[in-house]
């Protein structure tokens, strides 16, 4: 059942993507926000078939901790699942995303007219300048700028790989760095084919206010989003029938504990 169920929902997304890509060809001549609108109700399909088809209910966790207008969004990166499923989270988003993507037909399209920022990893120094200077001119705009610290998808209980790039972005930009923590990677694992039932928990964590000192703000991002994600696979992993546990959080860094009665 979890293997036709998998096939089912992969199946969904994949033709409903598609479908979609061509569906939004007559926006490329509207205002954006008809491609936002377009790229939201996507989103939240998304979500619903995730729960229909596979059995994953989407638990969404600390909407209130998101600020009006512009805000750094640093989220735990541990599955395709929160580049797709998010969107509509937002009322404004921009991501930071691989320069290659815009090569790929349609989509490099709209990320363009998203006006999405696209960095260059081989550019070094001058990439991090030419994405300082695009976020600046976006967060001046009250937009949503999302970004993933660890800059890679990394399996659900990997030791954390988080890079400078955000605090750097912190500190230039001067507005609240809200971390997001997640359980993705249980029920839709990067490389993997199965959707495992269960509960996927996106949380958004309070706010750390700009202005405080780069380091301490770092460190209180990592801690706050690695804290909140090992708890949240906790809860996966306690409830009956649980998901299983990536091969890599058992080999790198030992087995995330149950949840415990105190």
């Amino acid at each position: 059942m979890l293997f036709l169920r998998s096939l089912a929902f992969n199946l969904f997304f994949y033709a409903h993507t598609i479908a979609w890509l061509f569906l939004l060809l007559p926006t490329e001549v509207m205002p954006k926000v008809w491609l936002l609108r377009g790229v939201q109700s996507w989103a939240r399909i998304n979500r619903r078939a995730l729960e229909v088809i596979a059995g994953v209910r989407v638990e969404l966790r600390g909407l209130e901790n998101r600020p009006e207008g512009g805000a750094i969004y640093a989220s735990k990166h541990q599955s395709t699942f929160e580049t797709v499923s998010l969107l509509d989270l937002f009322t404004d988003p921009t991501f930071v995303l691989k320069k290659e993507l815009l090569s790929i037909p349609l989509f490099g399209w709209y990320a363009k007219k998203a006006e999405q920022i696209p960095v260059d990893r081989a550019a070094g120094r001058a990439a991090l300048q030419s994405l300082t200077r695009r976020a600046r001119e976006e967060m001046a705009r009250g937009r949503q700028l999302v970004i993933y610290p660890e800059g890679t998808r990394r399996p659900a209980g990997a030791p954390p790989a988080y890079k400078l790039g955000v605090i750097h972005l912190y500190r230039e930009l001067g507005v609240p760095m809200v971390p997001v923590a997640l359980n993705s990677g249980l029920f839709w694992p990067r490389h993997g084919f199965l959707r495992p039932p269960g509960t996927l928990v996106v949380e958004f964590l309070p706010a750390i206010a700009p202005g405080r000192d780069p380091d301490e703000a770092f460190e209180e991002m990592k801690t706050a989003i690695e804290t909140a994600s090992d708890r949240l696979l906790r809860e996966a992993l306690s409830a009956p029938n649980p998901p299983p546990m990536p091969t890599v959080a058992r080999d790198g860094r030992g087995p995330v504990p149950p949840v415990s009665d105190d």
